[in-house]
């Protein structure tokens, strides 16, 4: 699929796509005869990783290293016990920080909350009662 495609699927612009090319990201598996990038579903699933990771604060060489560990552990054919074993520590290290941000997230979606509910009590005071 071309560049458009992939952007409307992954809700990323052309220039973040392009960018990703440029840093070695995400590379077009195939150029058309015109020139134009080709990208497969493979493509669309690293896009889609790394879409997931940079909102939760993760630098572009870490999310290289992690779609580098499972690129290699997708080709397991040539690696050793040990070697899979360290890139599944890489990315088991890699689910520890998604799961530290998401703890981070909750408290801060609970501030925010807590926040609103402060404001809507401001605007919508209760009727005065009688008074004793």
């Amino acid at each position: 699929m071309q560049i458009g495609e992939v952007a409307a699927r992954t809700e990323l612009s052309l220039r973040t796509i392009r960018h990703y090319e440029d840093t070695g990201l995400v590379i077009p598996s195939a150029r058309s005869q015109g020139g134009f990038r080709l990208y497969t579903e493979a493509d669309v699933a690293r896009l889609m990783v790394i879409r997931r990771m940079k909102p939760l604060g993760f630098t572009l060489d870490q999310m290289r290293d992690l779609l580098d560990a499972t690129d290699r552990l997708d080709a397991d054919g040539e690696l050793t016990a040990e070697e899979r074993e360290a890139l599944l520590e890489r990315v088991r290290g890699y689910e520890g920080d998604a799961l530290q941000k998401i703890d981070e997230l909750r408290v801060q979606l609970a501030r925010a909350e807590d926040f609103a509910a402060t404001l809507r009590a401001r605007l919508n005071p209760a009727p005065p009662g009688p008074r004793p």
